[in-house]
């Protein structure tokens, strides 16, 4: 009985001692929460996409109060969080740039490439790249097995019937999953704002390229883009022209010029309709003048 209520005891007052140290360890090591991080962590969406830069929504709150972080990185809030987050931290709002991924390929399924052989292997683009460089006659395109889309969290990605890879930009976060499980490095992060792309990413020769893309979309280094350009945002580097969104003005000028279709614009259809009305027009008018003076010289025999 006595050695039970001296284990009792020794428990006791070890558990005692433990008590008193740790609550002293608290109030000593005791670290003051600025309110404003749990604020800010409130008005996050708190889905931790990693598209600010920062491990999560908790983690993002505290470096915009402790370290001075933008306080419009967080893509998903968009500018209604940033306009809440300056009102906590007493500062102007800046607008959010929103980014989408684009991919730089218009190759995706067996209707929008040539083929070098069937791939039957794990339904992962990492491994069918390690098959002879992929089932693809472009070395540089999509392998369409789709780790960009399963890797989004979004529903921002979507393949249409012909196996191709659509991204909607307006569920789009900008969070970068998809760049990371691209093993081809075929996406970017893009600002929205910017509405030309050069959608290939093949270094081969320009007879090489367009023989190995289905859709004839290959970029060929013809060098049309770059003379055309009046900014000069144009450049061939390895057989691939490359935009420099700093200096693009989305003129559209260098869709309109290229010869395979690599230079993507939503407008450029819209650009070639105005400029058929227009010649339309000038050939009306000038067939109108034309009648009027052939009745003119009539007139003056008469």
């Amino acid at each position: 009985m006595s050695v039970l209520l001296y284990a009792i005891i020794t428990l006791g007052s070890l558990g005692l001692v433990y008590g008193l140290g740790l609550a002293f360890a608290s109030k000593k090591f005791h670290v003051e929460v600025d309110p404003k991080i749990d604020k800010i962590s409130e008005i996050l969406p708190n889905v931790n996409c990693g598209a600010c830069g920062y491990p999560g929504c908790s983690a993002y709150a505290e470096a915009i109060v402790g370290k001075g972080a933008d306080i419009n990185l967080c893509a998903p809030g968009g500018d209604e969080v940033v306009e809440s987050i300056s009102k906590i931290m007493g500062i102007e709002a800046t607008s959010a740039d929103k980014k989408s991924a684009i991919i730089y390929c218009q190759s995706g399924g067996s209707h929008n490439t040539k083929l070098r052989y069937n791939y039957q292997g794990i339904s992962t683009c990492k491994a069918a790249v390690l098959v002879s460089g992929g089932p693809n006659a472009c070395n540089y395109g999509c392998v369409f097995q789709y780790d960009c889309v399963n890797a989004c969290m979004f529903d921002a990605m979507h393949i249409d019937r012909n196996g191709m890879i659509n991204v909607d930009k307006g569920k789009c976060t900008a969070c970068g999953a998809c760049v990371t499980a691209c093993p081809r490095n075929l996406i970017e992060l893009v600002s929205t704002i910017k509405r030309v792309h050069i959608l290939c990413s093949s270094h081969d020769k320009g007879g090489i390229a367009r023989k190995a893309c289905g859709n004839e979309t290959a970029c060929i280094a013809c060098g049309l883009c770059v003379k055309k350009c009046p900014k000069e945002a144009i450049t061939i580097d390895d057989n691939l022209a490359i935009i420099d969104y700093e200096k693009c003005i989305n003129c559209g000028i260098c869709a309109d010029v290229c010869p395979t279709s690599a230079i993507y614009d939503p407008l450029k259809k819209v650009r070639a309709e105005k400029k058929a009305d227009a010649k339309l027009k000038a050939e009306t008018v000038k067939k109108k003048l034309e009648k009027q003076k052939e009745n003119n010289f009539e007139d003056d025999k008469k």
